[in-house]
């Protein structure tokens, strides 16, 4: 049997770095149409843009580092069989004269479906492959509501938004924490545990179950959800310790080479969501350049040591945003390469 089904990450997850130019920008080299299009300046203080082919692009962004609603203001004109086209108006989140950007992709399966798994109905565009899928939802305010997410196994990490409200936060399951847990995306808040979040009750195969938050189920209000599955080769979902070394700190295994890894410190509040990944950082002597997905703040580029290893990742930063002594991380990271591709072949660091 194939050590995995996914012979090179970048056919379902890619970066893709740009310049702005101010007017219409039609960005190729994604190796795909981006179902999920996450975009942040790298050179000024602009705020994340995230977009959706289930929410559709006339909706607008949601902002990773703010509880607001989506924007309703539509930045990209449309969504390519190699990437994505900028609009000529509305630009300056995402293509402003001169700015460098950085927009992560992931593949899904387009606008999507109806899916009444759940006692919610959801729209859902799912990669079963991947293990990625997009799922759009009316909340009831009932303890216990579930939705349908469409991967066919249970997801390691459920991101959800309120699209209607701008007063609550992105809340956050993670398979390491566990359903009695939730973080949030936008802020700098340790793990907190509460069963308005997820009703103390693990995602299923089919369904997500929601608690009485309103950041994941007011009555009424439209919620995006993006549900992650660990799938061997190319996705992994778990935590580390930390010791506080700033030369000899955690080596995570994963199982492939890391194309993305963005973690988060559960135990102390007060530090940030920081993202990494192999396009802004190209050799193997240390991921410095991070992206905080809690800040609107430029690229930070206080060389934190990430190495990206052929099999996971290190840690050698004693930065408390990492690598606090004692301290319990979560993380999500995905491929470029599997350890073992489907062809047996090893891959190497690089």
């Amino acid at each position: 049997m194939a050590y995995t089904t996914i012979n090179k990450g970048s056919d379902y997850f890619n970066t893709k770095l740009y310049t702005g130019n101010g007017t219409t920008n039609a960005i190729t080299g994604v190796g795909f149409q981006p179902d999920l299009l996450w975009i942040k300046a790298r050179s000024s203080a602009y705020n994340h843009n995230l977009y959706d082919a289930v929410r559709g692009l006339s909706a607008g962004a949601i902002i990773s580092n703010t509880t607001d609603a989506e924007d309703s203001v539509q930045r990209i004109a449309t969504l390519d069989a190699d990437g994505f086209t900028t609009s000529s108006t509305n630009y300056t989140y995402t293509n402003a004269s001169g700015t460098t950007y950085v927009a992560w992709n992931w593949l899904a399966n387009g606008a999507g479906s109806s899916n009444t798994d759940g006692s919610i109905t959801s729209t859902v565009s799912a990669s079963t492959t991947s293990g990625f899928s997009i799922v759009t939802y009316t909340g009831n305010g009932t303890g216990g509501a579930t939705v349908g997410h469409g991967l066919g196994v249970a997801p390691a990490c459920v991101i959800v938004k309120n699209r209607t409200s701008g007063t609550y936060d992105w809340l956050v399951y993670h398979k390491a924490l566990g359903a009695t847990k939730y973080m949030s995306l936008n802020t700098t808040d340790a793990s907190t545990t509460s069963a308005i979040g997820w009703n103390d009750t693990e995602p299923s195969s089919s369904v997500v179950t929601l608690g009485t938050a309103n950041a994941v189920n007011t009555n009424s209000s439209d919620y995006v959800a993006y549900c992650l599955a660990e799938k061997k080769g190319f996705s992994k979902f778990g935590s580390y310790t930390g010791n506080g070394s700033s030369t000899d700190g955690a080596f995570v295994y994963t199982g492939f080479k890391p194309a993305f890894v963005m973690v988060k410190n559960t135990t102390t509040s007060g530090y940030s969501w920081p993202i990494t990944d192999n396009k802004r950082e190209t050799f193997n002597d240390g991921a410095n350049s991070v992206i905080w997905a809690n800040r609107d703040y430029a690229e930070d580029t206080n060389a934190y040591d990430m190495n990206f290893l052929s099999n996971g990742f290190k840690i050698n930063t004693a930065s408390n945003n990492f690598n606090q002594s004692g301290a319990t991380y979560i993380y999500m990271a995905f491929a470029e390469n599997p350890l073992v591709s489907s062809t047996g072949t090893p891959v190497t660091a690089r």
